[in-house]
């Protein structure tokens, strides 16, 4: 079992508050808010009910937020979810999350960033056929060797990163804004989209609102992930539960000022209508040269968040390593540079495998790592009940971070959590990939990390004995 004291071959803490909340802001601020709102708006019955999902997915996140900010003052380590569901569901259930994020979930997202990133810059600097691929592939590159010269490397482009990408969603702001001084407050009458788009605002519906807060809930999604530094920021008995609130509140307020500019620039059936909301806007605002600044900041966001993915997918396999003796170098720990090296080189290597496959495979590709977000909202829901198992069974254990009205947040943030398991299971038992009903591929990933748990519980070989001296004591006999 793991220590939860870092040794020098362990991470050290090195991170600041600022640079916990840069990197939990780049996790979440992602390509989603360049397209989410256009759907939600088509779904969410009305513009007061849109604007309350937007509200109801901040703070469903801060409850989530302080469920994790308990865990992760309680028992920091850079195992982050891994961790959690180690002690509470023990090692089988840690490894199969820890696989399902290696083979797909972790370098899927990387990969699916990647393609993100080079289908904007394709249009800014085209390279061929293939370049969308090409572009991927050497984001996923440069970030990977970024990373690999130390955390403080990394952590310091997510800096910069981050503050472009919140520059971006502030120029989105002040498109409307521009507009709002323009045509006296009131918003647009339901512009035609540029692109062409053919939606319409349905009427309201408990359904129609659901599936609207599932994608609210994945725009949001990643705020999670700063578990994995947990043991690397400094005064982490104050700092953690800090970054993430505040990473939250920052968070809801600028998505709440983008979508009140989609709303006041397009109107609500110009953003359900919309198939590139952010590029209708500011092509309204600012003309045809608004194209281009939202291929920038599409491709900044999307690095934005690949280096934050890229900084903390690497610890969950760094932490199946140490606990699993046939994955000992994957759980090497470099102390000087603050990184584990071998499993950020294998999520590097793997992650460009996936680009060439997604490049060869097209849209299936996006599918098929889609089709996984069963299985990563079951282990979601596995890691807010093991908050409730850890009270139970730890009660000794020091929480410098308690939940507020516990056992009533909690509750809320594993029925959340239950129900998006339910929403993507119910959404993806309906799609088809390679002929075969997409709900199985989340279980064959799963399935086959099962297959791996006999070869994994084998007694790794023992070192050659080394020649006895005079003075050894004799082996003892055994009786038979």
């Amino acid at each position: 079992m793991t220590s939860d004291t870092p040794s020098p071959a362990e991470p050290r803490a090195l991170l600041r508050l600022r640079d916990a909340v840069a990197l939990t802001v780049g996790l979440v601020i992602g390509a989603g808010i360049f397209k989410a709102p256009a759907l939600v708006a088509s779904l969410a019955g009305g513009t007061g009910w849109m604007f309350a999902a937007w509200v109801l997915g901040g703070l469903l996140s801060l409850v989530g937020a302080l469920c994790y900010a308990e865990l992760a003052t309680a028992y920091p380590n850079a195992g982050g979810d891994y961790h959690f569901l180690r002690r509470a569901w023990g090692r089988n259930v840690a490894f199969l999350f820890a696989w399902a994020r290696m083979a797909v979930i972790t370098t899927g997202s990387i990969a699916l960033l990647g393609f993100v990133f080079g289908d904007y810059m394709q249009q800014l600097l085209p390279l061929g056929r293939h370049g969308a691929a090409w572009w991927a592939a050497a984001a996923v590159l440069a970030l990977t060797l970024v990373n690999a010269r130390g955390l403080r490397t990394g952590v310091a482009a997510q800096g910069w990163l981050t503050a472009i990408e919140v520059g971006a969603l502030l120029l989105v702001v002040g498109a409307g804004l521009f507009l709002l001084v323009g045509d006296g407050g009131a918003p647009a009458a339901a512009p035609a989209p540029a692109d062409g788009g053919a939606g319409a605002p349905a009427p309201w519906s408990l359904s129609g609102f659901g599936l609207a807060m599932v994608f609210v809930l994945l725009t949001y999604g990643g705020w999670n992930e700063a578990a994995y530094v947990s043991a690397e920021v400094r005064d982490r008995r104050r700092d953690m539960a800090r970054a993430l609130v505040l990473s939250i509140t920052l968070i809801t307020a600028l998505y709440l000022l983008v979508v009140w500019a989609y709303w006041h620039g397009l109107g609500l059936a110009g953003m359900a209508g919309s198939q590139g909301i952010a590029a209708d806007l500011l092509r309204v605002a600012f003309g045809d040269a608004g194209g281009t600044l939202v291929a920038i900041a599409v491709a900044v966001a999307a690095l934005t968040s690949m280096n934050a993915t890229l900084i903390v997918g690497a610890r969950s396999t760094w932490a199946a390593g140490r606990d699993w003796p046939l994955l000992a170098r994957l759980g090497r720990w470099d102390a000087a540079r603050g990184t584990p090296p071998v499993a950020l080189a294998l999520q590097g290597g793997a992650a460009l495998a996936l680009v060439a496959v997604g490049s060869a495979a097209g849209s299936g590709f996006k599918a098929m790592v889609e089709f996984t977000a069963p299985v990563f909202w079951l282990f979601f829901l596995l890691t807010g009940l093991a908050l409730f198992v850890l009270r139970r069974r730890e009660p000794g254990v020091e929480r410098p971070f308690r939940v507020p009205l516990y056992p009533l947040l909690p509750l809320l943030f594993c029925t959340t959590c239950a129900y998006m398991l339910w929403s993507s299971l119910s959404y993806v038992y309906s799609q088809q990939f390679g002929g075969f009903n997409a709900a199985w591929i989340g279980v064959a990933v799963l399935l086959a990390g099962a297959l791996l748990l006999p070869l994994l519980r084998a007694p790794a070989a023992a070192p050659p004995a080394s020649p006895a001296s005079p003075s050894d004591p004799a082996p003892a006999r055994r009786c038979p």
